[in-house]
């Protein structure tokens, strides 16, 4: 796995069970606590050597959830579905994703979010990126 997409991984699995914040940020945070575990199987594949998982994975088993997600052994390399967040600047967010492994890469994944166009959820976007340009 490239030290890139790893390092994104690493942060995103990170933030998911260390991070409490991000607990109030999902609204779905059990679906995507297992979704953010099954990605992290299927990207590591079957090198469970790497030392960066294996600092990952003691990391992270500071959780108690993770740990019993990891044991579970899901894996799932791609997918959509719809994540809910609550923004602490703009709401509730009802945003649909995509997870793409992309061919011919070093295990790089894609994962596109977006609202439904002309969804309250899309107006809240727009109104998040003024925020975030001002």
């Amino acid at each position: 796995m490239s030290q890139l997409l790893n390092d994104a991984v690493a942060d995103t699995v990170r933030s998911a069970f260390l991070d409490p914040r991000m607990r109030q940020l999902y609204r779905n945070w059990d679906e995507m606590a297992i979704r953010a575990v099954a990605s992290l199987r299927a990207l590591i594949g079957s090198d469970g050597s790497d030392p960066h998982i294996i600092e990952l994975v003691n990391e992270s088993a500071g959780s108690e959830t993770f740990r019993r997600l990891w044991a579970r052994h899901d894996v799932s390399p791609r997918g959509a579905g719809a994540s809910q967040l609550d923004h602490p600047q703009v709401g509730r967010l009802e945003l649909r994703y995509e997870r793409l492994l992309l061919a011919g890469t070093d295990g790089q994944l894609l994962v596109v979010l977006h609202a439904d166009p002309g969804s309250p959820s899309a107006q809240k976007l727009a109104q998040l990126a003024d925020i975030l340009s001002a």
